[in-house]
């Protein structure tokens, strides 16, 4: 009997799940769920987020020594920055301008808009707390935060990644202008070390249908009742519209214009790394799948282990799109008048340098829609206005995230030739 791919494992955990969250939610177990079910999901996670780090390392100190030429590693990285940088603008834009066009914020009633500004203030000022620090840092911190005093203690600290990837890199800098003979075991140290690290993501991802069943339940029986949900139901149409159109029209463009690879054949290898994005909501606990699934599609180790944790960190287009149509949503809810051209300029600029410096701010996503909000002069008490449906729009931004990553790694991998055939059962 043929044996199931793990993207199907995961996709029949994900309905079980959320079949399983929804019959336990209509008979008032919720708590059940959340006590004994939501344990086994958390510990996927943090398996995950677990080996990541020690994946960047491995994997980009071997990538950058296989490159033996510091001019390689510039254009590499050139690349990728620029690439990065473009899809978030766009990703923006698309969201500003759908959010403008379909007017979300207009369909919410005064009694939905003041249930959910009461329901949900708590959560708001919690974010715009963590934002008002934020704010009071220099236009360089971000800057500054890159540069890590202390290499092992931004190890131990998921949220320090870009820290990891600099001192990384200069690692793999000195291998490549030392002696080879010298550098060799170092090398050969690594690259056994990856192999092991490789056999470890191999059986985290045996769990992976259980870890998966276990959060969908667990999002079935936290989320607010339907009610709340229909009131936010244009705005997060709105999203998912954007969304859909970054992963199925942008994203596939790119791919045939500037790899030359079919969108089915891409789609194919990266199935399980979306899967487990939508499950998870972190784009850090899927990074080692994701670089396992785009190493599959033809891209060389030296160019994924270096594309992709770092637009882990600072390429998040799905989640710059819905800070648009947020920005937007809650402007249309709150503000007796519309916001002007120039205003919703700034919000592209804030919001695409926003995602580049978020990965020292703690709660990203939101922490950045309130720096955006503050500067575009729109209330950040609205922010309680999207909390209710928040949940299940990070599910899908995080796909957005990783699909945008792995599009830019192809085609990053394409133009400075690493990129290899597919096997043929992705063809």
């Amino acid at each position: 009997m043929k044996k199931l791919a793990l993207h199907w494992k995961i996709l029949i955990a994900m309905a079980l799940g959320l079949l399983f969250g929804i019959i336990m939610k209509n008979l008032a177990l919720n708590q059940f769920v959340v006590d004994w079910i939501k344990p086994f999901g958390t510990i996927f996670i943090n398996l995950l987020k677990m080996i990541a780090v020690p994946l960047i390392v491995v994997s980009l100190i071997v990538g950058l020594s296989d490159l033996k030429d510091i001019a390689k590693i510039s254009k590499l990285g050139g690349r990728t920055v620029l690439f990065y940088l473009c899809s978030t603008v766009i990703a923006i834009t698309v969201g500003l301008g759908l959010a403008n066009l379909i007017k979300p914020g207009s369909y919410i009633n005064e009694s939905s808009r003041i249930s959910l500004l009461e329901s949900f203030s708590v959560d708001a000022n919690q974010k715009i707390a963590l934002a008002e620090q934020a704010k009071t840092s220099g236009p360089l911190q971000p800057l500054v935060d890159i540069v890590p005093d202390n290499f092992f203690a931004a190890l131990s600290d998921n949220g320090s990644m870009l820290k990891v990837i600099l001192f990384v890199i200069l690692i793999g800098i000195g291998l490549i202008l030392i002696e080879e003979e010298k550098a060799k075991p170092v090398v050969d140290f690594f690259k056994g070390l990856n192999d092991v690290i490789m056999k470890i993501i191999d059986i985290i991802m045996v769990f992976s249908p259980i870890g998966v069943f276990a959060l969908m339940a667990a999002l079935m029986a936290e989320i607010p009742d339907f009610s709340t949900l229909g009131a936010l139901g244009i705005y997060g149409l709105t999203v998912l519209i954007g969304l859909a159109f970054m992963v199925f029209i942008f994203y596939p463009s790119l791919l045939l214009i500037f790899a030359r690879i079919n969108p089915i054949t891409f789609f194919k290898a990266i199935a399980p790394a979306q899967l487990l994005a939508f499950s998870t909501s972190s784009s850090a606990a899927t990074l080692p799948v994701t670089m396992e699934c785009v190493t599959d599609l033809g891209v060389d180790d030296e160019v994924s282990s270096f594309v992709l944790p770092l637009g882990a960190t600072v390429n998040m287009d799905g989640t710059s799109l819905y800070q648009a149509v947020a920005a937007i949503f809650i402007a249309q809810a709150m503000l007796p008048y519309p916001l002007d051209l120039h205003t919703q300029l700034m919000i592209v600029v804030t919001a695409t340098l926003a995602s580049i410096g978020s990965a020292a701010v703690p709660s990203a996503g939101m922490v950045m829609l309130v720096i955006v909000l503050g500067q575009a002069g729109i209330p950040e008490a609205g922010l309680a206005l999207i909390f209710a449906i928040d949940r299940p729009l990070d599910m899908c931004r995080t796909v957005v995230n990783i699909t945008s990553d792995s599009t830019i790694a192809t085609i990053v991998a394409k133009s400075v030739g690493k990129l290899h055939a597919p096997p043929k059962k992705l063809v």
